[in-house]
């Protein structure tokens, strides 16, 4: 048996561990990832009184934040962005993937920034052109839906406005789906926690990849070089993603992980 030193054994674990970040980092450099902060425009007052943008946000560090979901993109060279205003050919140029969260409803914001015609071309020209968009929904009590379906519907995708998956106080089994083997998104991932969230009703040239039952959950559709994919729910916010809530069973932070290094290859610009 031949025994190898342990600072060799050492050196060697380390050449492995950063040649795999190298790679990592290497997804995604050069490729900018720009949240919307338009459609989705909450604010609230912090401790002091002043008015402050929140929910859904890359900086927001407590439960309804994608900060984690930002430091992921960060991981493989992707740069995170925002958009505060309406999405326009210019301010788009400029961005590989696009993601849209939770559209306010009049209830969320006083003056909300509806989806419209304008706005919708817009996105449709510049995913085909070989964006990538991202549609996270909500469910029936806590999204905009008729709008928002103007631009969903260009892709073959509706949002159907429902709440599936209700959560019973800390009853988290009712908020699981089981991804198969061999997922073509999720490969690897078993278990994940999806509560209250929109179904889809879908046409081409959108395909579901994952159904429960009848109920399409996710979806794809491409256009020209670009490719769109949607969820009923904003799944990766810190409070799902972080550890404190759910047990280590659901694998919200790996699919996040998965989604992201999806997203990233899909990139045509």
């Amino acid at each position: 048996m031949i025994r190898i030193p342990l600072n060799i054994v050492i050196y060697l674990l380390l050449i492995c561990t950063v040649s795999r970040t190298s790679a990592q980092t290497q997804e995604g450099r050069g490729k900018r990832v720009t949240l919307d902060y338009y459609y989705n425009n909450e604010h609230k007052k912090d401790e002091a009184g002043n008015l402050v943008r929140w929910h859904y946000i890359w900086d927001e560090q407590d439960n309804g934040g994608f900060s984690y979901w930002g430091k992921i993109f960060n991981k493989y060279g992707v740069q995170t962005d925002s958009l505060l205003e309406a999405p326009t050919k210019k301010n788009l140029s400029n961005t590989d993937i696009y993601i849209i969260v939770d559209p306010d409803t009049d209830k969320e914001n006083p003056s909300p920034n509806y989806m419209n015609n304008k706005d919708a071309e817009a996105i449709y020209n510049w995913v085909k052109a070989g964006g990538v968009l991202v549609m996270l929904e909500n469910d029936s009590l806590n999204a905009e839906f008729d709008h928002f379906n103007i631009l969903a519907e260009k892709f073959g995708i509706h949002f159907n406005g429902d709440s599936r998956n209700r959560v019973q106080g800390r009853h988290f089994e009712q908020g699981a789906f089981m991804i198969p083997a061999g997922h073509e998104i999720f490969a690897g991932i078993k278990k994940v926690y999806i509560k209250e969230l929109s179904s889809l009703t879908l046409k081409a040239p959108a395909r579901a990849v994952y159904k429960d039952g009848e109920h399409v959950i996710m979806a794809v559709s491409r256009v020209g070089k670009g490719t769109v994919f949607a969820v009923g729910d904003p799944w990766f916010y810190n409070e799902y993603v972080n550890g404190k809530l759910l047990s280590a069973d659901y694998e919200n932070l790996q699919a996040a992980d998965a989604l992201t290094r999806w997203l990233i290859k899909q990139c045509k610009r």
